[in-house]
């Protein structure tokens, strides 16, 4: 098994180094978990754990550089040059009494390591000197038959930490499995009790969901058929069943709406058009109303707006994210009017730091109801013309050629500014003589001090 990439390459080296280091010493050493699922299906590693019966104060006096990060779980970061690697003793687990970590530990071998995983597609060993796979599991068929399988009773291993719900519909949708037929119906009669995981682990599973799954509707038509949608993010899971108008929306209700959005987003993208994309329309079921003419959804950005805030906060994102976000979706449905724009109001439009994302989340919007792109060219024939000027350039006048020119101080000078702007960006004022010009018309030739 190999890896491609000089940079992978490197790492993996490094990694191996440190296995030979441990064999050298007397100890049984391998790489573990997801590296070695990874390499079985030819994917790069994004790191490399390694597993091995060494206790720590042997590894310390191996490493004696080595931080010792995990000191009830025996879990050491040995540094080698840039990469850091996580070195663990092979352990057996006993109760999880606070629902996700083990209340004590013993040593243990590398079968026994194996069974306190998760899944069995994460608990293969490999030896990198040798060649030989370890599976203890049945892992390796599992990747064959292309399963999600908890390992042992799936009922015990989502009890001693329910995140381990939300892991294995990330790793169903990223690594394009299914979830097996136990594993699954124990993930659904325990849905509900994800709500006792911390926030910031939820965050950071939905984030992995939105950025790494191919595509990312895949995991969230998993959430949704398990019912842990509704467990962690009950407004997306209201968009089930609410209608939309089929000459707008023939692709049906608000879900699907949201899910084929997320199914076109590429692996890597911008978190917040992930984010926007799952919640731009979450107001619509509180705002939905028939109208004379078809159903109608009068504010839903605005009310979206501050229900995505909502969640966002209990998901413990930056608050910088937030608002970010949050603008995208109360502001989306302006795309909308951008051929009618006054060209201050378009630069202004496409000058904000989220353009670019907010640019995508509308084509997003359009690939996945009506289809009409006509809004998105205008927009991108009209970013090509600007391409040689900021969106947004720096003002041709201060406040103090307004005060130079007689303006008196207080609000007038701001709004005397503005207005200026506002010209500068229609282009009725070219530079900043013909704005100094103007400047004196409004408020007449300046007066000796």
């Amino acid at each position: 098994m190999t890896t491609t990439g000089k940079t992978s390459d490197s790492m993996r080296d490094a990694a191996v180094g440190i296995v030979r280091e441990l064999q050298a010493a007397g100890h049984t050493a391998y790489f573990a978990g997801g590296c070695v699922r990874d390499m079985l299906l030819g994917r790069e590693p994004k790191d490399f754990d390694v597993a091995t019966d060494a206790r720590p104060e042997q590894l310390l006096s191996l490493y004696p550089e080595a931080s010792l990060v995990g000191a009830r779980f025996a879990v050491l970061i040995v540094k080698r040059g840039p990469y850091p690697f996580e070195v663990a003793t092979f352990r057996r687990d006993s109760s999880y009494s606070d629902g996700r970590r083990p209340d004590a530990i013993t040593y243990a071998d590398a079968p026994a390591d194996a069974l306190r995983r998760d899944f069995t597609v994460n608990a293969m060993f490999y030896d990198p000197v040798t060649g030989e796979v370890h599976d203890f599991v049945s892992g390796r068929a599992d990747l064959d038959r292309r399963l999600i399988r908890c390992i042992g009773n799936p009922d015990a291993r989502f009890t001693e930490d329910y995140l381990r719900m939300l892991r294995a519909v990330r790793f169903a949708a990223v690594l394009g499995f299914a979830i097996e037929d136990g594993t699954f119906a124990s993930l659904r009669a325990n849905a509900s009790r994800i709500s006792t995981t911390a926030p910031e682990r939820v965050r950071d599973e939905l984030v992995r969901m939105l950025l790494e799954s191919g595509p990312a509707g895949a995991a969230f038509r998993l959430l949704d058929s398990s019912g842990l949608l509704a467990a962690v993010l009950p407004e997306v899971a209201c968009l089930r069943n609410q209608e939309q108008p089929p000459e707008f929306h023939p692709e049906g209700d608000v879900l699907e709406h949201t899910l084929r959005m997320l199914d076109m987003l590429p692996r890597g993208s911008d978190p917040r058009l992930g984010f926007a994309a799952l919640l731009h329309d979450v107001g619509k079921p509180a705002v939905a109303f028939q109208g004379d003419d078809r159903l109608r959804f009068h504010r839903h950005a605005e009310a979206g707006a501050e229900i995505a805030r909502n969640r966002l906060e209990q998901l413990r994102l930056p608050r910088s994210f937030i608002d970010e976000v949050v603008g995208m979706v109360a502001g989306h449905m302006r795309f909308a009017d951008v051929r009618h724009m006054r060209q201050a109001t378009l630069r202004r439009l496409v000058g904000t730091p989220t353009f670019a994302a907010e640019l995508e989340l509308h084509r997003l919007d359009c690939m996945a109801s009506h289809g009409h792109l006509e809004n998105h060219r205008f927009l991108l024939d009209f970013v090509e013309r600007l391409k040689t000027e900021p969106a947004l350039p720096p003002p041709f006048l201060t406040g103090k050629d307004v005060l130079a020119a007689g303006g008196k101080e207080g609000p007038d000078v701001g709004a005397l500014l503005s207005r200026a702007y506002e010209l500068q960006l229609e282009g009725a004022l070219s530079n900043r003589p013909a704005a100094l010009d103007w400047l004196h018309k409004e408020v007449g030739p300046a007066r000796p001090r």
